[in-house]
């Protein structure tokens, strides 16, 4: 049994919970919270054993094994360093990090302890992304990769009336590129690598935040067009354009329907079977990763990780978008 501890109790953390209930060698031990009361209706409501308010003592627990980070992004690196340090391996949720410099002290930290660190990007591990980058090469030679997610984020409403949520709020490494912008540069990097050019421009409201942004990234022989809001909603699909056809899929952030239409006017059916949850497939990986002493993903390198942060990087250079962790 995989005895994993949890730092966060938002949304995401539930879903990570139903996720990890579905894969056998998973128990849940021990959660942290900045508060005890908070900390504790959350444990009684998943039956986990212990709260802790300390995350030195949290980290030190010798009966935990795996630590899964969901707090706000300006936490994420010291966080997960003080927990590989203890020698638990981490899940940590999307972006690693603030900046690139923080993803190296990560991986470095992990190296050091021999511990796995895991990027939670779930949708790269989904079988319908599985299906679209086993099935690229059908549409010929790529010209344009066009990703877009934009959701109109409840919190703005509140943002609008005068409060400041952490979702719009750059003392936390929150905004649009780095919640929303993510999930469409993630899967790109992992299916073409690097772009060799980064333009990008951003709508920033009054707190410094970005709203939602574009990027225009440049490849050989290719490009990729971005689109990411926190303030407007979008239908667009994902596209992948080739010579030979077009790869199309829904949701950016866990595809649930995939298909190629070739230039023909033919349509073929690339959708395959998918568990509701689309954490299940993360959560599953982090414990086959651990299970064959694995160090690394396969999918959700360290490599991918530091590409897609480093592009982010840029684009707040270009955009004015300044963290206080940038300055560490």
């Amino acid at each position: 049994m995989l005895r994993f501890g949890i730092v966060g109790t938002n949304w995401i953390t539930e879903d990570f919970i139903d996720a990890a209930r579905s894969v056998e060698e998973i128990g849940l031990a021990a959660v942290y919270s900045r508060t005890h009361e908070t900390g504790q209706s959350f444990a009684n409501k998943h039956g986990i054993p212990k709260v802790y308010t300390s995350l030195e003592q949290f980290a030190a627990d010798p009966e935990l094994d795996a630590v899964y980070i969901a707090s706000p992004n300006s936490l994420h690196a010291e966080q997960a360093i003080l927990c590989m340090n203890q020698g638990k391996h981490v899940l940590c949720e999307k972006p690693l990090a603030s900046n690139a410099q923080e993803v190296r002290r990560m991986t470095g930290a992990a190296k050091a302890n021999d511990v796995l660190l895991l990027e939670a990007m779930k949708s790269t591990f989904t079988p319908n992304f599985l299906a679209i980058r086993d099935n690229l090469h059908k549409i010929g030679t790529v010209r344009r990769y066009s990703g877009s997610y934009c959701q109109y984020s409840s919190r703005y409403d509140k943002y609008k009336q005068g409060e400041l949520p952490n979702a719009f709020n750059p003392a936390f490494s929150n905004g649009a590129l780095m919640d929303l912008g993510v999930y469409c540069l993630y899967p790109l990097v992992v299916l073409f690598g690097a772009p060799r050019t980064v333009q990008a421009s951003a709508f920033l409201l009054s707190s410094g935040a970005d709203g939602g942004g574009s990027l225009l990234l440049g490849y050989e022989g290719m490009d990729a067009i971005v689109h990411y809001s926190k303030i407007v909603d979008s239908q667009a699909n994902t596209e992948i354009q080739g010579e030979n056809g077009t790869l199309v899929f829904d949701k950016i952030s866990r595809p649930d329907k995939a298909y190629i239409r070739y230039r023909d006017g033919s349509i073929e059916d690339l959708t395959q079977p998918q568990h509701s949850n689309a954490m299940y497939y993360e959560v599953r990986e982090f414990a086959e990763l651990l299970r064959s002493g694995r160090r690394e993903s396969d999918m959700n390198t360290y490599d991918v990780s530091l590409k897609v942060i480093e592009v982010m990087d840029e684009a707040r250079r270009q955009t004015g978008i300044v963290y206080p962790a940038d300055k560490e």
